[in-house]
């Protein structure tokens, strides 16, 4: 039995590794601040707090409240303030025994906070001293405290830079007990979300699977974010639209059957004719080699529009964009329907009106109005009226062909222009299209930069409308 192999790319294993190193990184952070930078961080902290409570006394000297905050911040704080004279002898505070004693600040002691004093720009000090008699150091703040009618004063405050060690041994078996439980919540965490989060997508990607081996009728379920729920919604229309596809595929072979394998059934059974029956009576054999031409001719025009459609769509289609008049266009075009004319009696009219020039190339422009006007002949049935208009319309120049044929259901209204879509289930031989020429129609218009619009009602008939940009000259 094979062991299956750890894959570090899926978004489980990701999603769990960063994870782990987001909570390794924020340990370490833990680690260095409350250790390893902690006595640097205390000291900072010290000599900051020890400095707004000399900045806050200066501030209040002369006030009526100063004494009694001297002796607040003193007891509160637990620190050592005191008021020297020019001399170092302290004034402040005094019991009685000091009044008799009159004590004074050690000399070299003195001498060091007056230098500090005298160097500093705001008459403030803040340093650190030793003390043979005290193994830690001792943290002093020294300020001037002016006085006009008289000598100045010095305010001198003292703290004991308290070892933290106890504190550290505490913090650090803390933080023990911390990254362990970091480190399993974080496991834990990332397992959950990485699924919470990679469940929705393999479920998605199990349901492509299924869309690849082509069931188009699979729905695709939505997911517990936005981005899952945006990819469900485009993977079921790309389902909805390959599923459109399918059928107009299977349409299309329908219709390809029909339109291949009856001219050529027709082509052989006639040469057979020609052959057995016809081949010395003139007049039968050019009747059947007629026959013979006109389905091969049929067949030519089919694989033409299918090639037109293959060029137009892959984009290999070049276009020769020149000023040209979309209403001798649409002239030119009307010669080639002169049979529908005279021996179908078709009535077809031809208007136009304004400045009818514009930006394209005349071929494909001419391929597309021709299967404008052939699609409103094979549609027409009894009413054989075809109108075509040419007009400017504001900076567009459109042309309209509007038949009186059977018109098109409303659901079917937007698939006209879907390659091999033929409208209506039965169609009449001779007339039918390959059910691509509405396309052909549409990727030279769009290439040109133009749009394409119709309307249709049941009965009443159907107006195929082109517009093409018009020509600045």
């Amino acid at each position: 039995m094979g062991t299956s192999k750890l894959d570090k790319r899926t978004l489980n294993f990701k999603l769990w590794s960063y994870f782990i190193a987001f909570a390794s990184v924020i340990i370490v952070i833990l680690w260095l601040l409350q250790i390893v930078f902690i006595n640097s961080f205390y000291e900072n902290m010290k000599m900051r707090e020890i400095k707004k409570i000399g900045d806050q006394l200066l501030g209040q000297y002369n006030s009526e409240e100063f004494e009694n905050q001297l002796v607040e911040k003193a007891f509160l704080e637990g620190i050592s303030i005191n008021i020297l004279d020019e001399t170092g002898r302290l004034i402040f505070p005094l019991d009685f025994f000091d009044i008799i004693r009159q004590p004074r600040l050690e000399s070299n002691m003195f001498s060091e906070l007056l230098t500090n004093l005298y160097k500093s720009d705001d008459r403030t000090t803040l340093y650190t001293r030793s003390d043979h008699r005290i193994e830690y150091p001792i943290l002093t703040y020294g300020a001037i405290l002016e006085n006009e009618q008289g000598s100045n004063y010095f305010l001198y405050i003292n703290t004991i830079l308290d070892p933290i060690d106890s504190t550290v041994n505490v913090l650090q078996n803390q933080l023990v007990i911390i990254t362990i439980l970091s480190l399993f919540l974080a496991i834990g965490l990332s397992y959950i979300i990485s699924r919470k989060l990679s469940n929705p997508i393999v479920k998605i990607t199990d349901q492509a699977k299924n869309l690849m081996m082509g069931n188009y009728n699979i729905q695709f379920d939505k997911g517990y974010y936005t981005e899952i729920d945006n990819l469900a919604e485009t993977l079921n229309k790309t389902a909805k639209e390959l599923n459109k596809t399918e059928e107009l595929r299977q349409d299309l072979m329908a219709n390809m059957t029909h339109d291949l394998k009856t001219p050529l059934t027709l082509i052989k059974s006639y040469g057979e004719m020609i052959r057995d029956i016809s081949g010395d009576d003139k007049v039968k054999r050019d009747y059947h080699v007629g026959i013979i031409i006109d389905e091969t001719d049929r067949l030519t025009h089919f694989v033409d529009d299918m090639l037109d459609l293959s060029k137009v769509q892959s984009g290999l289609i070049t276009l020769e964009l020149n000023t040209i008049d979309l209403y001798q266009c649409a002239k030119k075009v009307l010669g080639r329907f002169e049979y529908f004319v005279e021996q179908e009696n078709f009535d077809i009219k031809l208007i136009h009106s304004g400045n009818t020039t514009i930006l394209g190339d005349e071929s494909k422009v001419i391929q597309a109005i021709y299967n404008l006007i052939i699609n409103g002949i094979n549609y027409s049935n009894d009413y054989k009226e075809i109108e075509i208009k040419v007009e400017e319309k504001d900076e567009w120049v459109s042309i309209s062909v509007k038949d009186r044929g059977e018109g098109i259901p409303d659901d079917e209204i937007n698939l006209i222009w879907d390659r091999y879509y033929r409208g209506g289930k039965s169609h009449v031989r001779g007339k039918a299209g390959t059910g691509i020429g509405l396309s052909i129609v549409k990727s030279i218009v769009t290439a040109l930069g133009g749009r394409c619009f119709v309307e249709s009602e049941i009965g009443k008939g159907s107006t195929f409308t082109l517009q093409f940009k018009k020509s600045i000259s």
